[in-house]
């Protein structure tokens, strides 16, 4: 317990948001303080229903808050920058070294194509892409479409509907309650996208790393 009482948890998150919202470029329309917020309540809830509690529990919403962190500083490869800014800063809230490690390798183990290996890292993987079996999908997609724009990896919404034709059908869900609560929502919207592709004339090839995650 007394580590529970000597990590200060909420000092770690007050500065990592703050941190988002001042630092994250506004070009970063769905890599944002939004999206960061949205993992750290689907972990909650996740992590609820899987079992999690005390110190794990702690563990999961910390690596949550931190997981993007990167995006501040770089394009590709944002999960080892935000173990970086991971392991620079909690330290001075108390947190061990074992922990920033298994924080790190949360965060690691989001990287596309997902690589979860325990449960906590489990939960945070489908967390990170829960809207993909929500109803807001269309909605949160349109701001990584934005994004990617952005950023010129792709110009056009046919170009997105083939990279999210190719990224839903590859995409599988980690824990038990996602793969009942968001896999047959994800499944409509992979039919739809497939839909609007068929309209659009059919597919193309962009074999490139995926943006998402």
């Amino acid at each position: 317990m007394l580590a529970l009482r000597y990590m200060d948890h909420r000092a770690a998150k007050a500065f990592i948001l703050a941190k988002l919202k001042a630092e994250l470029p506004p070009t970063r329309t769905y890599h944002s303080l939004e999206h960061t917020l949205d993992v750290y309540a689907s972990v909650i809830d996740i992590g609820e229903r899987e079992g999690v509690v005390g110190l794990d529990m702690i563990l999961l919403t910390t690596a949550a808050l931190f997981h993007d962190a990167g995006f501040i500083h770089v394009d590709l490869e944002h999960e080892a920058e935000s173990c970086r800014i991971t392991r620079e800063h909690l330290p001075q809230w108390g947190f061990s070294a074992d922990q920033v490690a298994r924080i790190c390798d949360m965060i690691m183990a989001t990287r596309i194509p997902q690589a979860p290996h325990d449960k906590l890292s489990r939960i945070l993987c489908d967390a990170d892409l829960d809207y993909l079996g929500r109803g807001d999908f269309f909605s949160i997609g349109h701001t990584l479409f934005e994004e990617l724009r952005a950023y010129k990896v792709l110009t056009t919404e046919h170009e997105w509907n083939v990279i999210q034709d190719r990224f839903l059908s590859r995409h599988h869900y980690h824990t038990g309650t996602n793969r009942a609560l968001r896999e047959p929502r994800k499944q409509q919207h992979l039919a739809e996208v497939r839909r609007m592709l068929a309209a659009e004339g059919g597919t193309g090839s962009h074999e490139r790393r995926s943006p998402v995650g």
